[in-house]
């Protein structure tokens, strides 16, 4: 049982470093992780109390 734990401790830490790597790498292969950028307008109407 303690053997399972550490090999599920091992894959989660290398899926840890994986995911941060891709982060950092991913723009340099064409992965683009920014948002759109599109100016968004909309009227607001203000009561009068």
């Amino acid at each position: 049982m303690g053997r399972l734990f550490k090999w599920l401790l091992i894959l989660l830490v290398l899926g840890g470093i994986a995911l941060v790597g891709y982060a950092y790498i991913g723009p340099f292969f064409g992965a683009d992780f920014s948002p759109p950028q599109t100016e968004i307008r909309e009227p607001v109407e203000l009561d009068e109390n």
